[in-house]
């Protein structure tokens, strides 16, 4: 199937809303770890969302250094291969913070206005703002004028503010004030008055949830944040105004508390730290186990089949795959394709 049209779109966040499930949100950085994303979706009959942030572009680009460029090549080879797949993805980009909007979001947002122009469908599905580094007035002044070239082409915004603590994709925020970590119901509102008369839009509201790695019961997250949040908007604007949120920072959170935020409007997880030591840890079981064939020691040729990119590859793609899979249990989305009939 291909990539998810616009209206598609909507309506998996709509049904994810609707019934409690939410979709593992998947950071890439190549054609093998898109592979392994797209495989997991389809073994689970769960709909997805495949994800790249400026330092994944930037990549994927390898020594052109353009983070732009490598999110679109990215994003062109998984148009090519979800045709295989009888599932439906979304792409989205993730943490764009201001200084890299007009090097990389805009020329992804140029680039889908130029596919419309031809009739073609649109290259990113949505794209994530960071501006929780700025002032609220000014985070919402530039998510405005963000939104409003977006629903032109019928791209959702994603928005954050508060601040999501640890590291990610050398953005830090170990030092985070604490009243940063938590978003307010006044601001949750804001953001639905400024926001919602413009377009379709998700929200990273923070409640503690901090990027990185920790062990179960480390990170201290406050899901009722999420619920006070949704309260405040239901009652100023009506239930309909209630957001799309988003959660960010999920590694070291248990599963209660996962599946508490799904009952607040979690329709989206990110997911990455975790799949990046699935996909690196069968890669160093198999150097370990294989020393002496990947290597030609001893005036030794070593094994061509061993060292061969392709079989411990192989290896790297099926752990981040079966890592995938388990977060569309955890998250409720495994047999919930909309391409299954499953629309209650």
């Amino acid at each position: 199937m291909p990539v998810a049209t616009p209206d598609q779109y909507k309506q998996m966040l709509n049904n994810a809303k609707k019934n409690g499930y939410a979709y593992p949100a998947i950071n890439v950085t190549s054609m093998s770890t898109a592979n392994a994303a797209l495989k997991a979706f389809a073994d689970k009959k769960s709909d997805g969302i495949i994800q790249v942030s400026t330092g994944g572009g930037k990549f994927a680009s390898g020594s052109v250094a353009d983070m732009a460029l490598g999110a679109i090549s990215i994003a062109q080879h998984v148009h090519l291969m979800a045709e295989k797949y009888n599932v439906l993805i979304a792409l989205h980009t993730d943490h764009c913070h201001p200084q890299y909007v007009e090097n990389f979001m805009l020329p992804l947002v140029a680039e889908t206005e130029k596919r419309r122009a031809k009739g073609l469908p649109n290259l990113f599905n949505s794209h994530m703002f960071d501006g929780s580094e700025l002032p609220l007035n000014e985070n919402i002044k530039q998510s405005k004028a963000l939104l409003e070239r977006f629903a032109k082409s019928e791209l959702i915004l994603e928005v954050e503010t508060g601040v999501v603590g640890g590291e990610e994709d050398g953005v830090n925020n170990e030092h985070a004030p604490a009243d940063k970590l938590y978003t307010t119901p006044e601001e949750m509102v804001e953001i639905a008055k400024a926001l919602r008369p413009i377009g379709t839009f998700m929200y990273a509201a923070t409640f503690g949830n901090v990027h990185g790695v920790y062990k179960p019961g480390n990170v201290k997250l406050r899901p009722t944040i999420l619920r006070d949040g949704q309260v405040a908007v239901k009652k100023s604007l009506g239930a309909e105004a209630e957001h799309f949120l988003v959660f960010h920072g999920g590694s070291g959170s248990e599963l209660s508390e996962i599946h508490e935020t799904l009952g607040y409007g979690v329709v989206k997880m990110n997911i990455d730290t975790d799949t990046q030591y699935t996909y690196t840890r069968p890669v160093v079981d198999f150097m370990l186990k294989n020393y002496d064939k990947v290597l030609k020691i001893d005036g030794e040729v070593g094994s061509k089949k061993h060292y061969d990119p392709r079989e411990w590859l192989k290896a790297a793609e099926k752990g981040m795959t079966e890592r995938i899979a388990a977060a569309c249990d955890d998250l409720k989305s495994s047999g919930k394709s909309l391409l299954l009939g499953n629309t209650h």
